[in-house]
């Protein structure tokens, strides 16, 4: 599918509240902006990605859509489990549900995985286009649907390009975000984790995802072997709604005091 016309977005910026205040406070989030988490393997990235699916569906009662692309099968069996404990899964009554889940895990070939994004993106848009509804997609792990792709892209016989990518990547990725946003009819707020391989945020997957973020939550390995979660590194975190004409003087004032105080004893 293509992405919404131009005519029909949504341009005015507004505040999607998570319930984590170091979020809200430091790097919040965009209503149907894109956020990246970013972080190496066991810094929390699907624990607080279940956080705040949890948080979502009871204070706003809103929708969510869990694509997982590429991950372990234990992990979705996990969520689900988990889901149906709180509630957010109603086994007895589906349609009173608010998640929908979508899994091509890492066993799967290459194209399932490849399309499984797609496909929760497309669940997200029916529930903004046709409910009119404001929808949370949540995607872990986008790095696995470049990964994925590259290797499409392998059997494809395409040649490869920067540290043995493919070279579509960066149109892939693109035709993927452009799809995540805000019409005048509902939203899409996206959640992407986003695996860091070898914590080298200048290898081309992460690198590529970069540039169409609203908002990066940076997930600090050192934080995490101190026990403190969620594992956020309030500095390294940033977000393009952190001005004083958005979130208001006290809020800004407030953040930057706060920067300015972790700065000075980091």
């Amino acid at each position: 599918r293509d992405a919404p016309k131009f005519t029909d977005l949504e341009t005015t910026p507004s505040i999607f509240e998570t319930g984590i205040k170091v979020v809200d406070l430091l790097a919040p989030y965009r209503r149907g902006g894109k956020i990246g988490l970013f972080g190496g393997a066991g810094v929390g990235k699907t624990v607080l990605i279940m956080e705040l699916i949890n948080n979502i569906a009871k204070a706003h009662g809103g929708v969510s859509v869990f694509g997982g692309v590429g991950e372990r099968t234990r992990e979705g069996n996990d969520l689900y489990m988990e889901m149906k404990e709180s509630g957010v899964i109603k086994a007895d009554n589906l349609p009173e549900s608010k998640v929908a889940l979508v899994y091509g895990q890492m066993n799967e070939p290459p194209g399932a995985r490849m399309r499984v994004g797609l496909s929760a993106l497309t669940m997200a848009e029916y529930f903004r286009d046709v409910n009119k509804q404001d929808v949370l997609l949540f995607i872990d792990n986008i790095f696995r649907f470049v990964q994925a792709g590259s290797e499409v892209s392998a059997l494809l016989g395409r040649m490869p390009s920067a540290v043995g990518y493919q070279p579509t990547l960066a149109t892939e990725m693109g035709a993927l975000q452009e799809r995540i946003t805000s019409t005048t009819e509902g939203s899409i707020t996206s959640i992407q984790a986003v695996y860091v391989p070898a914590d080298d945020l200048t290898d081309p997957a992460p690198a590529t995802t970069f540039a169409h973020l609203d908002t990066t939550t940076v997930l600090s390995r050192g934080l995490a072997a101190k026990g403190i979660y969620p594992a956020v590194d309030p500095l390294d975190s940033t977000s393009t709604m952190l001005q004083e004409s958005i979130v208001g003087s006290e809020h800004y004032k407030t953040a930057q005091a706060v920067k300015e105080t972790l700065q000075r004893y980091k």
